[in-house]
């Protein structure tokens, strides 16, 4: 990632492919239900979007939905945007289509990597969330027939109110699964999810702080979504353990020159467009710049006015915009939305005070 310049280029793109999924989630961000949207992308349009998204260059790319595997032309989908050269991600439902033999056939097309959210240590709390008996195994032996085929595997994990004390279990069996990366969603109260599925700030500041410990503890790597605290985290506990100031790890980070990278968040190295073509900055975050079947996603990437503002972080307001670690956190955009209906408004699940905070 050193050297991308996210006002030109994305890290990461999402494609929704489809809303359609067999789950019912209570914290299902797309709302997602059982039949496709009329409006959905076409095959054509698809690899049209492929095309679009090849010109950023070689971004990591994800195919997601609702269930990706509902697509009937996932495979064909996933064979072309191989064949461009793009670095092709999966992020599968765990249904019964989550099966060795689509996988498979997933991984002759081209794909790399697959990423399956598991939200619990066990199958009750995990199928509890899910509202469907049986994904918890479903998952589960989708993880194993990934490693198997020497695939990539990422497990995404939403922290809310139901698992976020069982975080210690969770670690261990992500490790069991000899995952490459644990992917932590912090809820955001859109689509179904509720804000009384929400963690407070304090608990917040618990489980990133526990995070850091797994980080140390275990060979996954660690990455949040819609908690880019977890940066600032990092560096606090890094500068105490080196022996050296904040401010001089904020400044080497700025500066792209330090020991750490400046961090992706909603619309800064991350864009995400709907299951009918609507382009976000976060799949989070229901601001759209445009739709791929009207405008450049290249063009609306670099020049709309919503992903321009996301980018500077001198637009933040309240308790963000006076941080020292506005560049390298800023808050989750989409949870200031949600909560407030103003994307530069400050996280209002963020504990960190920067006026009672020394840096030294």
């Amino acid at each position: 990632m050193r050297g991308v310049n996210f006002e030109k280029s994305p890290f990461l793109v999402i494609w929704e492919v489809t809303q359609a999924c067999d789950l019912a989630c209570r914290h299902c961000r797309a709302s997602a239900q059982p039949l496709h949207h009329p409006l959905e992308l076409t095959t054509g349009e698809g690899f049209g979007l492929l095309d679009e998204i090849r010109r950023f260059g070689r971004p990591l790319f994800v195919f997601t939905g609702g269930d990706p595997m509902k697509r009937e032309d996932l495979f064909e989908l996933i064979a072309y945007a191989s064949e461009i050269g793009l670095r092709v991600g999966l992020s599968p439902s765990g249904t019964p289509l989550l099966s060795y033999e689509n996988l498979d056939r997933a991984k002759n097309a081209g794909l790399r990597s697959v990423s399956i959210s598991i939200d619990g240590p066990d199958k009750e709390t995990h199928d509890a969330l899910r509202n469907v008996e049986g994904s918890f195994r479903w998952c589960m032996n989708g993880a194993g027939w990934v490693k198997e085929l020497g695939m990539d595997l990422q497990v995404n994990t939403t922290v809310t109110r139901f698992n976020w004390q069982k975080m210690d279990e969770m670690a261990e069996m992500v490790a069991g699964l000899n995952v490459s990366r644990w992917s932590l969603f912090f809820l955001v109260p859109t689509g179904r999810g509720k804000p009384e599925d929400e963690i407070t700030a304090n608990e917040y500041e618990l489980v990133l702080n526990k995070l850091y410990d797994f980080s140390k503890q275990y060979s996954f790597r660690i990455k949040t979504t819609e908690a880019p605290h977890y940066r600032r985290v990092v560096i606090q506990q890094m500068a105490q353990e080196m022996d050296i100031s904040v401010s001089q790890l904020i400044q080497e980070t700025n500066s792209g020159k330090g020991r750490f990278l400046p961090g992706i968040n909603d619309g800064k190295g991350f864009v995400f467009v709907s299951h009918t073509g609507s382009i976000f900055p976060s799949g989070f975050l229901p601001a759209s710049g445009g739709n791929v079947r009207e405008n450049s996603l290249v063009d609306v990437y670099r020049n709309s006015p919503i992903f321009q503002a996301l980018r500077n972080p001198d637009l933040l307001k309240g308790k963000c915009g006076r941080c020292a670690f506005r560049s390298i956190c800023g808050g989750s955009r989409s949870r200031a939305f949600a909560v407030t209906g103003d994307f530069l408004n400050e996280d209002p699940y963020c504990a960190y005070e920067p006026e009672t905070e020394t840096l030294s």
